[in-house]
C-alpha cells in the first residue's frame, strides 16, 4: 500500500499563489503518474493536473493552463502543484492521487486510473 499526504493548502486573496505538495510513501514504483484533482461540496471531482514519471509528460485542465504548474521530485516521490493567479473559482479541496498503471497521456485526467488518494487539503481564494 502507498500513502499520500498533501500539504500547502490555505487561504489566499485573488491573484495570489500557493504551492501544494504531495508526498508518496509505503511503496516504490518504477513507473507512475501523480495527479491532482479538486472538489467543491456538491460538485463532482474535477481533474486539475498530472505528471508522468517516465518522460515527465504533463496534462492540465483548460481552466488552469498557464496558471498552474505540476512538477515531480522523483528522488522524493513528491509532486508539487504551483498555483499562481488564483481565482475564487479555484476554491476547493485539492487531492493528490497516484497511479501505478501504465496510463496514456489522454487518460491521465481520469480519476478511475488512480490507485491511491490523499486525504485532501483545503484551498480558499477570497478577498
Amino acid at each position: 500500500q502507498a500513502q499520500l499526504v498533501e500539504s500547502g493548502g490555505g487561504s489566499v486573496q485573488p491573484g495570489g499563489s500557493l504551492r501544494l505538495s504531495c508526498v508518496a510513501s509505503g511503496r516504490t514504483f518504477s513507473s507512475y503518474v501523480m495527479g491532482w484533482f479538486r472538489q467543491v461540496p456538491g460538485k463532482e471531482r474535477e481533474f486539475v493536473a498530472a505528471i508522468r514519471r517516465r518522460g515527465g509528460n504533463t496534462a492540465y485542465a483548460d481552466s488552469v493552463k498557464g496558471r498552474f504548474t505540476v512538477s515531480l521530485d522523483i528522488a522524493k516521490t513528491t509532486s508539487h502543484l504551483q498555483m499562481n493567479s488564483l481565482q475564487s473559482d479555484d476554491t476547493a479541496v485539492y487531492f493528490c492521487a497516484l497511479s501505478s498503471n501504465q496510463v496514456i497521456l489522454s487518460a491521465m485526467s481520469l480519476g478511475r486510473m488512480y490507485d491511491y488518494w490523499g486525504q485532501g487539503t483545503q484551498v480558499t481564494v477570497s478577498s
